[in-house]
């Protein structure tokens, strides 16, 4: 699962569909459509965080109202210092002085020298930094969909101590598409 991008609908306590916002907000419609009383609950696969949607009106509507969620940030044509064609932003940064001294000692420059330090502290703490957002949305899921199930407490405090054997045991006897799901959520926590 490229969670990304994708998005998650359960009923009760089965996984619905996963794909694409549009699929599964078109889906969901179908499902609420047919059957009235029906419990679904939309998760966002990235953030875990629950969503409401209107699902009044046809499929036309409800594709115009899924446009607030595809936006995309606008980029101003920048005609100050930098290389806006080629994406670099010229900013201001502050060093010490002995810092800007072995910058200037560097063979490429001192703004390449930058870059690729920030590059390799990217890559050193990409780990890390996957970490944090992977417990945040697996405790988002868990929270809405798992707050009542035997050992969701327990098994909250085994995700963020990254005690997968605990984890796994804890949420054994959970269903087994809010089980599934889970997992996936909080993978990179127990790589």
């Amino acid at each position: 699962m490229e969670n990304q991008l994708t998005y998650s609908a359960f009923e009760n306590e089965k996984l619905l569909i996963q794909g694409p916002l549009n699929l599964v907000i078109l889906k969901v419609k179908k499902r609420i459509d047919k059957i009235k009383d029906s419990t679904i609950i939309i998760f966002s696969d990235s953030t875990g965080k629950s969503m409401d949607f209107n699902f009044q009106g046809n499929e036309e509507d409800i594709l115009k109202r899924l446009e607030v969620y595809k936006a995309e940030p606008q980029l101003t044509d920048s005609s100050g210092p930098g290389r806006p064609k080629l994406g670099v932003v010229s900013r201001e940064i502050s060093l010490l002085p002995r810092h800007w001294e072995w910058l200037a000692t560097q063979p490429e420059g001192a703004s390449a020298t930058l870059r690729k330090l920030v590059e390799e502290a990217k890559k050193k703490s990409s780990q890390i930094n996957e970490i944090k957002p992977a417990q945040e949305r697996t405790y988002k899921f868990m929270s809405v969909i798992a707050g009542d199930f035997k050992g969701y407490e327990e098994a909250l405090r085994a995700l963020y101590r990254k005690d997968k054997k605990m984890f796994l045991t804890l949420i054994g006897e959970w269903p087994e598409d809010i089980k599934k799901h889970a997992l996936e959520l909080s993978k990179p926590v127990f790589l």
